[in-house]
């Protein structure tokens, strides 16, 4: 009995004693631990980023990048400076990159999806149901779309998916290759054609 005794009050001690070991060694790594500081994440007290410097080349005079992966925005290689910022009443892009002007221009042509209303339909149900109020904008969509003049409202903001490009060297390196089914691809857009594919 006694011998039971000792052996569970030895365990217990043990226990204890291998806890209490286990808190102290906790303590002394957190103290040991580094703290990254706060002005340690970005640029820290170098303040500012460090300055870039973007494409300074007149519209028409540059050399096209290939796109970043198939159909993908092509990327902008010219100075955009006095071309944004784009307003409702203003988009000095669409005055070389209208497909009737580009190759006189030597710009890329907006292609045939950027003239897709791909919200048309909604409207024209909310329409008949009431709900959408613009029946002006409406009508006059109506006629510039038998032309095929309009650009689409979700594409007439140019810079939302073109980007100019600077001189900024990359903090992440960029490992990803892209793959083009056609390699005339790298240069232009399929998008079209490809719109619906892998939909049901």
């Amino acid at each position: 009995m006694k011998l039971k005794r000792l052996i569970g009050v030895s365990a217990v001690l043990a226990m204890l004693f291998a806890a209490g070991c286990g808190a102290a060694s906790q303590n002394v790594t957190a103290q040991t631990k580094k703290v990254v500081d706060e002005s340690q994440l970005g640029y820290g007290d170098r303040g500012t980023p460090p300055p870039v410097e973007y494409s300074k080349a007149a519209p028409g005079t540059s050399k096209k990048f290939a796109r970043s992966y198939e159909n993908a925005p092509p990327l902008i290689p010219h100075s955009i400076e006095g071309l944004v910022p784009i307003t409702l009443n203003n988009n000095a892009c669409l005055g070389c990159h209208m497909p009737n002007v580009a190759k006189s221009m030597g710009a890329t042509p907006m292609p045939p999806t950027h003239f897709k209303d791909f919200f048309f339909d909604t409207k024209k149900k909310l329409i008949k149901q009431n709900l959408y109020e613009d029946k002006v904008a409406y009508k006059a969509r109506l006629t510039l779309m038998a032309k095929k003049e309009d650009i689409a409202p979700q594409r007439y903001n140019c810079v939302q998916c073109h980007v100019p490009q600077a001189n900024a060297k990359p903090l992440v390196a960029n490992t990803f290759k892209p793959e083009f089914r056609n390699p005339e691809n790298k240069h232009k857009s399929t998008l079209n054609e490809k719109l619906m594919e892998g939909i049901q």
